[in-house]
């Protein structure tokens, strides 16, 4: 074939292929071949990776049910974890890991992958991947950190908290630290999937790359080195899938130092294609463990700032935002499945409706995810240790504080109404 036609050929396949995955324009989400707006409403199962692996505490039993229910609640975007590195010996990780020395990765955990991610296209679901984290349970900068001899981080719980954000400033400005992270988003990217045997580029499943769960720099003097980081980072990913879309991870605001220049210049960026959002109340001392109904007309007020100021920017830069975590606490700020939900539903409902506003309005909220999907599991203990069901809440906090249980019966109807109603506007 002479090189002009294949150049041709090269760009007509590349410019086919783009479109069978989700895309962004004029700051709205599109499905496939779809000309309207997709916004959405889905969860966070951090865990799902592990769950489908064949190996220690693999469970793809469970893996197909919690796809199905969720399916069946008409919610089909997950975010999640691709998986765990070896975490600080001060700190309760996440087990089995991927990566426990850096480079060498997890071949029953990579399997484990590639079978979600059939599962997920054979459901017609979407997710959003990570790939690194700025906190501890999941190994994440901690875990370069010590590849690259620093030893292990602090606990970032309680009293470690401050000697935790001093030691993982140096995330951002290590950059032997962030090649072997760099060298691991490449072995992820290029992947061919053991059962599709389709590269993980071309995967339908797959709505985005995510660089970290909310990135931060952790200090003044680290910012410009996190803006290197996260450029760098989203050009590589970029080179390596050009089909799917590029997130920070960021929580906006608070993640950014409370510097919402800084918020900015990381989403103004070429290859990040959309901003990301947190919003955590309780975390954030919007409320209060014994206040959570009586909290909640502030909680609603100081929600409403948060969106309003990333709002500004979005339609400034023209992209779309999603609140991709968000969780409030059950009554009496218990723990176990069956507590009354009366607070988080309507925690709930106020984010669900702040995204149906958004799509009548045609506005920049594209889409939330709560935090999380707990699903059929149930908590062993309020600490996790390996063997435990893996809820939505990390090993570092208390199991049943934020995750939602199938029998939560109030709360999987207040998702569903929200997004029965979502559809609905889709076909008005």
């Amino acid at each position: 074939m002479k090189p002009v036609i294949l150049l041709v050929f090269s760009l007509f396949f590349n410019v086919v292929l783009a479109g069978n995955f989700i895309s962004v324009r004029n700051s709205h989400f599109y499905k496939p071949k779809s000309d309207t707006p997709y916004y959405f409403i889905g969860t966070n199962m951090w865990y799902a990776p592990i769950l489908a692996s064949k190996g220690e505490f693999g469970n793809r039993q469970r893996l197909k049910h919690e796809l199905d229910c969720l399916k069946n609640m008409g919610i089909d975007n997950l975010r999640i974890l691709v998986g765990a590195d070896a975490g600080s010996l001060n700190a309760n990780t996440v087990y089995p890991c991927l990566q426990r020395v850096s480079g060498v990765l997890n071949d029953t955990l990579l399997d484990g992958l590639d079978y979600l991610l059939k599962e997920m296209e054979k459901r017609e679901m979407t997710g959003v991947f990570y790939l690194n984290n700025a906190w501890d349970w999941s190994g994440g900068y901690s875990f370069y950190l010590k590849q690259v001899g620093l030893g292990d981080s602090p606990n970032a719980s309680g009293e470690g908290y401050r000697d935790y954000v001093n030691f993982s400033s140096e995330f951002s400005v290590n950059e032997e630290a962030q090649n072997l992270f760099l060298d691991y988003v490449k072995k992820i990217i290029s992947r061919t999937n053991s059962y599709t045997k389709r590269p993980y580029k071309d995967s339908p499943a797959i709505m985005a790359w995510q660089i970290c769960n909310e990135p931060r720099p952790f200090g003044t003097e680290s910012k410009k080195g996190f803006v290197k980081w996260l450029k760098r980072t989203a050009a590589l990913i970029k080179s390596l899938d050009p089909n799917h879309l590029v997130s920070t991870g960021s929580e906006g605001f608070y993640g950014c130092e409370s510097d919402m220049l800084l918020c900015e210049q990381i989403h103004n960026d070429l290859n990040i294609d959309y901003i990301t959002v947190h919003i955590w109340p309780v975390n954030w001392r919007w409320s209060t463990s014994t206040a959570l109904y009586t909290s909640l007309p502030h909680v609603y007020v100081k929600t409403t700032e948060y969106l309003d100021m990333h709002e500004i920017y979005a339609h400034k830069i023209g992209k779309p935002i999603v609140i991709e975590e968000f969780g409030y606490p059950r009554e009496r700020n218990s723990y176990q499945p069956g507590t009354p939900t009366l607070s988080r539903d309507a925690f709930y409902n106020f984010i669900f409706s702040k995204v149906l506003e958004s799509q009548r309005q045609g506005d920049v909220i594209a889409g939330c995810n709560f935090w999380g999907w707990g699903g059929s599991a149930r908590p062993a203990n309020e600490t996790w240790k390996p063997g435990d069901d893996y809820l939505c809440d990390p090993p570092h906090e208390p199991q049943g504080w934020y995750s939602v249980f199938d029998n939560d019966n109030s709360t999987v109807s207040t998702i569903d109404k929200a997004v029965k109603a979502l559809h609905r506007n889709v076909r008005q």
